[in-house]
């Protein structure tokens, strides 16, 4: 499943991304501590924050993910929405909780 199949099967909406829409989602990861996600998060995982800004485009660059989900109903800032843009980092919004998002994601790509 790529970010845009999963963008729509989960029904959260792209803010973000470009060809980077197309590429493979294999896994789930959550974390709103950035440290700690840029150095656990699997490759090609859609990584669940509530971090809205700048510096999660740089680790979701550093970590290699598929894409930045933000959960809870948070909006990107304009910084990060431009910086995704130019790096060509997907970012998807949700309005559930982070769990349930992460649920989702789960079911979608073992389905």
């Amino acid at each position: 499943m790529n970010v845009k199949e999963l963008a729509r099967t989960c029904g959260f909406s792209a803010a973000a991304g470009n060809a980077s829409l197309q590429r493979p989602v294999t896994s789930v990861y959550c974390c709103d501590l950035l440290s700690f996600a840029m150095g656990r998060a699997p490759e090609d995982s859609a990584w669940i924050t509530v971090m809205g800004n700048i510096n999660s485009v740089a680790v979701a660059s550093l970590a290699d993910v598929a894409c930045i989900v933000l959960s809870d109903g948070v909006q990107p800032d304009e910084a990060m929405l431009t910086k995704a843009q130019q790096q060509d980092i997907a970012v998807l919004l949700s309005d559930r909780p982070a769990f349930e998002t992460g649920l989702a994601i789960h079911e979608a790509i073992r389905a």
